[in-house]
């Protein structure tokens, strides 16, 4: 079957995945007529999967009827103590525990926007993002507490911190609330508040790069967020007609998913933490990434599906242990949010062999996905990140903004429920960014004559560490700062197992004075450690430009690195 057969067999009048058009801030638009309209309503059908597991932490367990009752919990609280209401922002600012589920859950069902903050992030970061969007209730946990005590007080709106898992920071700093007082008892019968929220309603604030270096905040709806999980859903059941098999039912095993990506990411919140609280899935948290821990939960919990970016899968099937354990358990694996090499899919056929292997393609400003390849088309187009969803409209236009032919390459644009709103007070990028419910991606691309979408390099300037984005701006900003740089840039350094590196080329003033390990300081004592230079170039003569005033970086790379393998 077709991908054209399978989409008008499946999207049609009366189907679980019928496709109607509406009118999104007067744009029409595809959507899945059968979207749960507010993650309330996902949080809702949740509770009907019971005594069944959710979560998975280390050596916890937490079943979908405590989760539920402990996010419905919150809820109240936070409405009935803080006085939250519809449109307030509450951030969440820990690594992958189980509270970062229930914060997210209790404060989207309070009515709240939902600011799920980078917990790799420096303190002065945080204070940016909890400044920026103005949070009222920030919900964190021991180590992101103690980063930013003596920062709170900076941060006039924000009335309260909620502070869990305690002692993984030394104790609750003095001004913020522990997260076991604030909760107190959790009652059985604790239902949903009742709030007013539609599907095109604000719901969530993910930062991502900006332009100016300065991390911007990305306005997510309801409808953008709860759009991703249909999606992936369509994606399975589309895949299982085209193979003739039946798709996953209610009867069927529970599926368990190895959560390996940060939850504050779009990937981990909106495709993984999403579709298994809709599907009623199990989620295995790591506390952090280790391949040979992974085969061991994966043996342990019966894992069904991993991934995350594609050197986490990479990094599986070199580890020593990988035949050691039991990975029949196993029935998919997918990645995205970095370059997949063509190879990766070969690797994963010889490693686990029918087992069918997906490489998706999204953006924080497309909710995540918006194109997926997978099985046989993988297998026959392994270079390509497949075709959009049929809610999601792509194409690729020249630098004039005109509509290219198939395999012509240029700039990447999307369209469709899932693009969010804008940019969070940042109207004059909203309107670069967005036009007529396009996103401009920035991305290069081609798509072929069967509609896969190929991606030919990514938006400029824009390292990807490991899964992290990293925008170069940000940091040849604070290189500046340094008082011996004249001049700075920074590059991209290829990595066998993050994918790239972060890399900086300086010249310095006349008659200063800096070593590496210095200048390497200078950007750790202001960013996040993933963003510090692994090498530092320092040349004699000024950087080259173009007569713009432009730095020519990819002359760098090439007299650095050499010019890439062809």
């Amino acid at each position: 079957m077709s991908i054209a057969d399978a989409d008008a067999a499946l999207t049609g009048a009366g189907q679980m995945f019928e496709v109607d058009e509406v009118e999104v801030r007067g744009i029409p638009t595809r959507v899945w007529k059968n979207c749960p309209a507010t993650l309330g309503d996902i949080l809702a059908l949740s509770r009907g999967y019971g005594e069944r597991t959710f979560i998975v932490y280390e050596d916890e367990r937490m079943t979908f009827e405590q989760h539920f009752r402990a996010a419905a919990h919150l809820a109240r609280v936070l409405r009935d103590r803080f006085g939250v209401r519809e449109g307030d922002r509450v951030a969440v600012a820990m690594r992958n525990y189980p509270e970062w589920s229930v914060a997210f859950w209790g404060a989207a069902a309070a009515g709240a926007v939902v600011v799920p903050l980078n917990a790799w992030w420096t303190a002065d970061e945080l204070r940016f993002g909890l400044a920026d969007s103005a949070t009222r209730v920030l919900l964190c946990d021991g180590a992101r507490a103690a980063r930013l005590a003596g920062h709170v007080g900076d941060l006039p709106d924000l009335a309260a911190t909620v502070v869990a898992r305690a002692g993984d920071g030394g104790g609750v700093p003095a001004g913020m609330l522990r997260w076991e007082e604030v909760l107190g008892e959790i009652p059985d019968a604790v239902e949903l508040p009742r709030v007013a929220l539609s599907s095109d309603d604000d719901a969530t604030i993910f930062y991502t790069s900006g332009t100016t270096g300065r991390a911007r905040g990305a306005l997510g709806t309801h409808r953008n967020i709860c759009t991703n999980p249909m999606s992936l859903l369509y994606v399975a059941t589309r895949a299982a007609a085209r193979a003739g098999k039946e798709p996953p039912g209610p009867e069927d095993p529970q599926s368990a998913y190895l959560l390996s990506v940060p939850l504050f990411h779009a990937t981990g919140c909106h495709s993984v933490l999403l579709t298994n609280v809709l599907v009623g899935g199990k989620l295995v948290m790591m506390r952090r990434w280790d391949a040979g821990r992974a085969l061991e939960l994966i043996e342990r919990e019966r894992v069904t599906t991993f991934g995350g970016v594609p050197t986490m899968v990479m990094q599986v099937l070199d580890h020593p242990d990988f035949d050691a354990h039991d990975i029949s358990s196993v029935t998919g694996i997918g990645y995205g949010g970095a370059p997949a090499p063509p190879e990766l899919v070969r690797r994963i056929e010889a490693a686990f062999g029918s087992v069918p292997a997906s490489n998706g393609y999204g953006l924080t400003e497309t909710s995540s996905l918006s194109t997926m390849n997978t099985g046989d088309d993988y297998l026959r187009k392994p270079d390509s990140v497949g075709p959009p969803v049929p809610v999601v409209t792509v194409k690729v236009v020249s630098p004039e903004g005109e509509d290219l032919a198939a395999g012509e390459v240029g700039e990447l644009w999307i369209k469709g429920p899932n693009v969010v709103k804008g940019y969070w007070l940042l109207p004059e990028e909203t309107a670069e960014t967005f036009t007529d419910g396009w996103l401009h991606t920035g991305d290069i691309a081609r798509i072929d004559d069967e509609g896969f979408v190929y991606i030919v390099d990514r938006a400029k300037d824009m390292l990807i560490r490991g899964g992290e984005n990293v925008y170069s701006v940000e940091i040849e900003n604070v290189l500046y700062e340094h008082p011996a740089v004249a001049d700075a840039a920074v590059i991209g350094i290829p990595h066998p197992v993050l994918g790239e590196e972060v890399g900086a080329v300086v010249q310095l003033r006349a008659g200063a004075h800096a070593t590496e390990a210095e200048l390497r300081e200078h950007v750790a004592e202001r960013l996040a450690a993933f963003k510090v230079p692994a090498r530092v170039w320092f040349l004699e003569g000024p950087l080259p430009r173009n007569p713009a005033g432009k730095i020519l970086k990819k002359t760098l790379r090439d007299e650095l690195l050499g010019p890439p393998a062809v």
